[in-house]
C-alpha cells in the first residue's frame, strides 16, 4: 500500500497525475513533461519530494559512524556544508547513495532515496556499535526542491538570509516565508541551479503557498517526477535502482571523486583493490545519433553485433530533441567519442559515449 506524502491532496487539487513510485502516491506531471522541464531549465519549478527520507545522526559518535559507513571524507565537512555520498554494502555494490548535511559538531542529518528509507535505518542502526543517537525523521519532513534560473530571485523575497551567498552543497537554517528553522539548502537533482528547502509538515503547506506568491511574475510552476527523471540524465546523475544499485561498485559508476580511500569504511580494503586493478565496466553517458529513444536494460553493442553492456537510464533530451541515456559498457568501450549500438527491438541504433553533463 503506497503513503500519500503531506500535501497530496493539494497536488490533485493543482491537477496532477498521481502515481506509484517508491512507495508513495506521487504526482508525475501537471502538464507534460517537456513543458515542465523547460520550466526548469528556463525559468523556476517546484518539485514536492517529500517522500525522500530524513535521518539525524548525534552525539560524540555521531561522526564516527557517519566515516565508517560513508565512502566520503565526512571529517571534511563545515557547519552549514552538505556532501554527495554513498553506503557501499559488503559485497561490492551501493547500498544507495545519500547527502549528509554537518549542522554543527555531533549534529548530522541525512538525507536518504525514499525507496530505501527502511533499508538505510536498519543499515545505520546495525552498524551503530558505538551508541550514536540515530532518529528516523522520515515522516516528519516535507523538501520541496526549488529549481531553475529564477529560483534564488523568487525564494530571496521569503527570507532574511542572503542566499546569494550560499555556496553549492552548502545550506543555511533559518526563518522562510515567517517559518522558523527552515532549512535552505543550495542542492538539487537538476543543474538548473536552485535550492531544496527542508520544513516540517506542520509548515508545508504555508511554506508551499509562499513560494508559489513569491514566483507568480517569475511564472513559477508546480514540476512532477517525468521532467525531474529527463532533467537529471540530461546531468548524467545516477538514479538508485536504474544507474547504480546493490551490485554497481562506486569506482564502476563513475563515483570515484566521492569514494577516499584516505580513511576505512564497508568494503574500502575490495574496493581499493578495484581501482588499483582498473574497473572492468563504466558507467558512461550517450547520446543517439540514430534516431530513436533508449530505455532501460536495452542492450548496448558493439558494430559487430557483441553485447558490451546495456543501458540503465534512456530517454528523450527535451533540450537536445534527440534520444540520450546512461548505461554499463566494457571498459574499453567507455572513452567519450566511441561509437556504441543500442539494440532496440531488435534494431541496431547507432550513439555514441558523451561527456557529462549531456547538456
Amino acid at each position: 500500500m503506497e503513503k500519500n506524502i503531506p500535501l497530496h491532496q493539494l497536488h490533485v487539487t493543482l491537477g496532477g497525475k498521481i502515481v506509484p513510485f517508491a512507495g508513495f502516491n506521487m504526482p508525475v506531471r501537471y502538464s507534460s513533461d517537456i513543458e515542465e522541464h523547460m520550466t526548469v531549465r528556463n525559468g523556476v519549478g517546484v518539485f514536492d519530494v517529500s517522500h525522500m527520507g530524513e535521518f539525524k545522526v548525534e552525539g560524540p559518535h555521531a561522526l564516527e559512524l557517519i566515516q565508517r559507513i560513508t565512502s566520503n571524507d565526512a571529517s571534511k565537512l563545515i557547519d552549514g556544508q552538505a556532501q554527495y555520498t554513498c553506503l557501499p554494502n559488503e559485497t561490492g555494490g551501493i547500498v544507495d547513495d545519500l547527502i549528509v548535511y554537518r549542522i554543527k559538531e555531533n549534529d548530522y542529518f541525512i538525507v536518504v532515496n525514499a525507496g530505501n528509507i527502511d533499508k538505510d535505518w536498519n543499515w545505520f542502526v546495525k552498524h551503530n556499535t558505538k551508541g550514536a543517537t540515530l532518529k528516523n525523521l522520515s515522516d516528519e519532513y516535507c523538501l520541496f526542491a526549488v529549481q531553475g534560473p529564477k529560483a534564488v530571485s523568487v525564494l530571496q523575497k521569503l527570507t532574511s538570509t542572503d542566499l546569494s551567498t550560499i555556496k553549492y552543497y552548502h545550506f543555511a537554517i533559518g526563518t522562510f516565508a515567517g517559518v522558523a528553522d527552515v532549512m535552505m539548502s543550495n542542492t538539487g537533482y537538476t543543474g538548473a541551479g536552485g535550492f531544496e528547502i527542508y520544513v516540517k509538515n506542520a509548515n508545508a503547506e504555508k511554506v508551499w503557498n509562499s513560494i508559489f506568491e513569491a514566483g507568480k511574475e517569475a511564472d513559477i510552476k508546480p514540476i512532477g517526477l517525468g521532467a525531474r527523471d529527463t532533467l537529471r540524465l540530461e546531468m548524467g546523475f545516477c538514479l538508485y535502482g536504474n544507474d547504480i544499485d546493490d551490485t554497481t561498485s562506486p569506482l564502476e559508476a563513475g563515483l570515484g571523486w566521492i569514494t577516499k580511500f584516505t580513511k576505512e569504511f564497508t568494503n574500502s580494503a575490495n574496493l581499493k583493490k578495484q581501482k588499483e586493478d582498473g574497473v572492468k565496466k563504466k558507467l558512461v553517458g550517450f547520446k543517439m545519433i540514430d534516431r530513436g529513444i533508449p530505455r532501460h536494460d536495452y542492450p548496448l553493442k558493439d558494430a559487430a553485433g557483441n553485447v558490451i553492456g546495456k543501458v540503465t537510464s534512456g530517454t528523450q533530451s527535451p533540450m537536445l530533441n534527440i534520444g540520450i541515456g546512461l548505461g554499463y559498457v566494457a571498459t574499453e568501450f567507455a572513452a567519450v567519442g566511441t561509437e556504441i549500438f543500442v539494440d532496440v527491438r531488435g534494431r541496431a541504433l547507432k550513439g555514441v559515449v558523451a561527456k557529462l553533463p549531456l547538456v
